[in-house]
């Protein structure tokens, strides 16, 4: 039963504030010269060796193939802040690559999908 006191309300993978900071190195931001949104697709450039740091084992892992930033965060119950300061890390480090998102301008217009959407209709 919770006791609705803050370490009471937290999740099994947060480990609460303590942990985050120890991880992190005290840091709420990647790098200046990492521009990280919510979006930016990481993947990794190869397993990750021994003595990685769990969680960006993790990160390198589960980004075999592109995965957003968002999409990290939720998968690992991790803040996104947080996730950005580890990720810019590892692209510090080589271990990962960031990829832009396809534009909304590598996609069809809508009245190209509604067309196919139509034509599939009355197969």
């Amino acid at each position: 039963m919770s006791d609705g006191s803050p370490r009471a309300r937290r999740g099994p993978a947060e480990g609460g504030p303590e942990r985050l900071y120890v991880v992190t190195g005290g840091r709420n931001r990647p790098a200046e010269r990492v521009a990280l949104d919510l979006v930016a697709l990481i993947v990794a450039r190869g397993a990750p060796g021994p003595g990685a740091h769990p969680e960006q084992a993790a990160i390198r892992r589960m980004c075999a193939n592109p995965l957003s930033v968002a999409e990290i965060s939720a998968y690992l119950s991790l803040p996104a802040s947080m996730v950005g300061v580890l990720v810019g890390d590892l692209i510090d480090g080589g271990q990962v690559e960031v990829r832009a998102p396809a534009s909304a301008a590598a996609f069809p217009e809508a009245a190209v999908l509604e067309a196919v959407i139509d034509g599939l209709s009355r197969i």
